[in-house]
């Protein structure tokens, strides 16, 4: 047994040397064992579920993440770049080496290198630090994420005997209460949502095209940053932050030393978070995307006097590894008192889980150095949050609870149909949320296991956090910006508008009540719309309509005939709602600055389904046996238009080189497995994912469903270069 890892978000390695039998074939075995943790508060998945690679090197070469670059000068016409490298001798004699760095910039072409001599001792490390100019740098922004190379080679009688590539990025970092967040001097605010680590249909699998397309989801719906709540995220997901510009709150785990669940990483915290903390800073320090460090999320311990003195500790760790960031905690509930202070006196940024809108005046008043940050938000919550964000420069942004929606902590999101009674328990609950997290949490902090009282007792408050918590047939999250295939829900465009502006508006229609219901949406639910205008059996009766907006007002039609206009800035949260009595045809959303029209939206009522459509967001990949193509799959009416009221089952017949990866719809109280050739349409629409073999050749996915016209799509898988190492 070469050794055990008992966190599977952390990236760790061993050294398989003494065990190799040189004059045989060997049998490496990598097991995973989850039955004595069976899960967390969320869906972590099991199995190997991230790359697993075996490492070759010379006895003598750079240590397990020993390259350590940073840009500590930046000016226009230069950068001095650093490189703290730790080479390793797992020889028997001393070593004399030299270690060299060249740096190459964005397009290839060399930004400097520099060499110094290194004696390193059998069995022992030696550092070196590397001093680069780089001459009119480019740097890495949200707009423009730039991207070097240090190129770090161990050199012995002159040969390389050793080689690492960095990849990194030129750019400034500061932080304060009176400025903000400054990226490279501009000032920037936090437009993000917290993410868990699946990817959907595939679940906890992260390949690195998922990773990838996750990152270009979120930057699409606009959001310029992500939390990787609560674990560290996979290489490959940080690699897409980097190249895409993506802003990374970076976050270690959970829990520390007391439980919210029984098997989760409290178990494990004592013996463990020195050498997970430091993993996940040696490993992910070098990406210019990771902006802020995470000790912790939603710690019991900060209840008591133990959180000051333990996150002391955490804080003290992560600045010996890297100085370079500032430190948060996501704290919920009160964030005044002794307890509370001393944990948040030792964080750069305090972190605000769903409590800002109630603590930040009068612990600004108390501590107007804090910087803060909404580490979670209801997403009901979007206008408010951002206000508090705009209006305050020592408050720096915002991520919502969740960017995506994520398998587990199943329907949180969820609404339903309810009594006028069960609608007014809900807004009763919502109002009690604040008094109930500070005795959730002090309850854990005290021994209680409320995870189990939550389950049996109803006849307290945890009966009312136990209802935001629908079970089965829930199986997903449902209160994310993004469905479980990657779709934006009309929450993310309005969330779109207020973060970014600009003219334009988005209609949608909230879902009616029937007689004698209402629809009950608390805690992280929105009230439910679509933006549709197929309303079969609706016609005549009254529909509201919501139009987000960042133009000065909006003007809605019905087949061209007005139906009002009403004004959309801020006074009116940048949204109207207008009454309209149903009537099949042309709903359009007209934005109006001045007398100008300047944005247009229109929803069509569409007609019975007639065929199926497939579009694959790639239709040439890779033949490497890990490469995706991602295949919507749409029910269209005779005129091309989606019918989002088609729920057939859709069946698919794939030929060629490549594989169905996962198919589903973003139903999360679907009782479909993802493994298949099958599922329902929901909402008009499904989602297939193809990997490629190592084949190359034409793969050919075909979707039948009954009384519809069949659709194929084709996909290239391109034989595959050969990583660079």
């Amino acid at each position: 047994k070469l050794g055990s890892q008992p966190y599977g978000y952390t990236s760790f390695r061993f050294d398989l040397t003494e065990g190799l039998d040189f004059s045989a074939p060997n049998l490496l075995v990598v097991r995973v064992d989850n039955s004595a943790q069976p899960n967390s508060r969320w869906y972590s998945g099991s199995g190997i579920y991230r790359h697993v690679r075996v490492v070759v090197t010379d006895p003598i070469h750079v240590a397990h993440w020993g390259v350590f670059v940073t840009t500590p000068e930046i000016s226009n016409g230069q950068a001095k770049i650093s490189v703290h490298t730790r080479v390793a001798n797992e020889s028997s004699t001393l070593a004399g080496i030299a270690v060299q760095t060249t740096v190459t910039g964005p397009a290839g072409g060399a930004g400097g290198s520099a060499q110094s001599a290194l004696s390193v001792a059998p069995g022992g490390e030696a550092e070196t630090t590397l001093e680069i100019a780089v001459a009119n740098p480019k740097l890495w922004s949200l707009e423009s994420p730039a991207l070097y190379r240090a190129v770090t080679r161990v050199m012995k009688d002159g040969k390389a005997i050793d080689e690492v590539v960095t990849p990194f990025g030129i750019r400034s970092l500061a932080w304060s209460a009176d400025k903000g967040f400054l990226l490279n001097g501009k000032p920037v605010k936090l437009t993000g949502g917290s993410v868990h680590h699946d990817n959907g249909l595939l679940g906890a699998a992260a390949f690195d095209r998922a990773e990838e397309r996750r990152v270009e989801l979120l930057k699409a719906a606009g959001h310029n940053a992500v939390r990787t709540a609560h674990n560290p995220p996979s290489p490959a997901f940080l690699d897409a932050c980097d190249r895409l510009g993506l802003l990374v709150l970076d976050e270690p785990f959970d829990a520390w030393k007391i439980h919210k669940l029984k098997f989760d990483y409290a178990q494990y915290f004592d013996d463990w978070w020195r050498r997970d903390l430091t993993a996940m800073v040696e490993r992910d320090r070098n990406h210019p995307s990771v902006v802020i460090w995470g000790i912790g999320n939603e710690i019991p311990e900060v209840f008591t006097d133990k959180g000051g003195p333990m996150a002391k500790e955490l804080a003290g760790l992560v600045r010996s590894l890297d100085s370079t960031r500032p430190l948060t905690q996501a704290l919920p509930g009160s964030t005044s008192g002794p307890n509370a202070d001393a944990v948040l006196s030792v964080l750069d940024i305090g972190g605000y889980n769903y409590n800002l809108a109630h603590n930040q005046a009068d612990d600004h008043r108390r501590v107007p150095s804090r910087i803060m940050l909404t580490t979670e938000s209801f997403p009901a919550d979007v206008f408010e949050q951002w206000q508090l964000a705009r209006e305050n420069p020592y408050i720096v942004g915002e991520f919502v609870w969740t960017a995506m929606d994520y398998l587990g902590e199943s329907g949180i999101g969820a609404w339903a149909y309810g009594t006028p009674e069960q609608a007014a328990m809900a807004g009763k609950f919502a109002g009690m949320m604040q008094t109930m997290v500070d005795q959730l949490f002090l309850a854990m902090a005290n021994g209680v296991d409320m995870a189990e009282m939550m389950k049996t007792n109803q006849n307290s408050d945890t009966a009312g956090l136990a209802a935001l918590f629908p079970g089965y047939p829930w199986h997903a999250s449902n209160c994310g910006d993004l469905d479980l295939t990657g779709y934006r829900k009309p929450q993310s465009y309005y969330r779109d508008i207020l973060w970014n502006g600009g003219d334009r508006v988005y209609p949608t229609v909230r879902l009616p009540e029937p007689e004698g219901k209402k629809i009950v949406a608390a805690g992280w639910s929105v009230y439910p719309t679509l933006p549709s205008w197929t309303w079969p059996g609706q016609e005549g009766k009254d529909m509201l309509v919501d139009v987000y907006s960042g133009a000065e007002r909006v003007r809605l039609f019905l087949n061209d005939k007005p139906i009002g206009e009403m004004p959309t800035g801020r006074d009116q949260r940048f949204k109207a709602t207008f009454t309209v009595p149903y009537a099949p045809g042309s709903l359009r959303a007209v934005g109006v600055r001045g007398n100008r029209t300047v944005a247009e939206s229109i929803l069509t009522t569409a007609g019975d389904p007639a065929r199926l459509r497939l579009t694959a967001d790639r239709q040439i990949i890779r033949a490497d046996g890990q490469d995706l193509s991602f295949v919507t799959v749409e029910a269209l009416d005779a005129q091309g238009r989606l019918q989002p009221n088609a729920n057939q089952e859709v069946h698919f017949t794939l030929t060629g080189a490549g594989t169905i990866a996962a198919v589903g719809n973003a139903d999360g109280k679907s009782d479909e497995p993802y493994q298949g050739n099958r599922c329902k349409l929901f909402n008009g629409r499904a989602t297939l994912v193809v990997r490629s073999s190592r084949k190359p050749g034409r793969t050919e996915l075909t979707a039948n469903a009954p009384g519809l016209t069949a659709a194929t799509v084709a996909i290239q898988a391109q034989p595959a270069r050969r990583p660079e190492l």
